[in-house]
């Protein structure tokens, strides 16, 4: 795929710790958490394979630093003949709109492993690999899809200057169940307030809302 320039956006606060930092948090937490997780990753497929098929694992292009493309992996919780099949063609006259819905869990063939999966964030685990190459960070807001991010305006591509993460501040304010306007509009908070603290509220509000499987479906 042709490489996309490098967009010009304006400076974000806390360079050092997210360029340094943040990235030796990553570095480590990734690993430690793959090693660590590695039997549960290994249950988890085999009960995948068992009971949905295969194939195990599904990538999809997402938009990552700057918008720079780069495959997102996770644990499959569709049925394989709809990711086959499936496309996503978003077509607006100018900005993504601000009340626009995401996907519902009626418009998706989600196997029943597949919801288990889901509402306690199982599917999203193998993106410790991406963490780990640098494409994503543990906390940021979550990568988008191209072709949504194609209509973005320049306001809500700012939400780009970061990494995309596996958890992000509007997943801990609602996660499934805001419209873009207000994920955009959590996701820009963050960027402009990334520091060591917020990443750690996050993270810990995550816990929680694994735990309680809140706002998934």
């Amino acid at each position: 795929m042709e490489k996309l320039d490098r967009p010009s956006y304006e400076h974000v606060p806390s360079f050092f710790y997210r360029r340094f930092v943040k990235r030796t948090v990553d570095i480590i937490g990734s690993s430690f958490l793959l090693l660590f997780l590695f039997p549960v990753i290994l249950i988890f497929s085999v009960t995948l394979l068992i009971f949905s098929g295969r194939p195990i694992f599904y990538k999809q292009l997402r938009a990552g630093l700057y918008d720079q493309p780069f495959f997102i992996w996770k644990f499959r919780t569709m049925q394989a003949e709809e990711i086959e099949s499936s496309s996503h063609k978003y077509e607006w006259k100018d900005e993504v709109p601000q009340d626009f819905e995401f996907t519902t869990p009626q418009t998706l063939s989600i196997t029943k492993i597949g919801k288990i999966y889901r509402k306690y964030s199982i599917d999203e685990i193998p993106q410790l690999w991406n963490v780990l190459k640098g494409e994503m960070s543990v906390v940021g807001p979550r990568p988008e899809m191209i072709e949504i991010t194609k209509h973005y305006s320049s306001t809500q591509k700012k939400r780009l200057q970061v990494k995309p993460g596996i958890t992000g501040y509007a997943q801990v304010n609602g996660r499934s169940a805001i419209t873009h306007g207000e994920k955009i509009a959590y996701d820009l908070y963050y960027v402009k307030h990334c520091s060591f603290f917020l990443d750690l509220k996050i993270l810990l509000q995550t816990v929680y809302i694994v735990i309680t499987g809140k706002g998934a479906w």
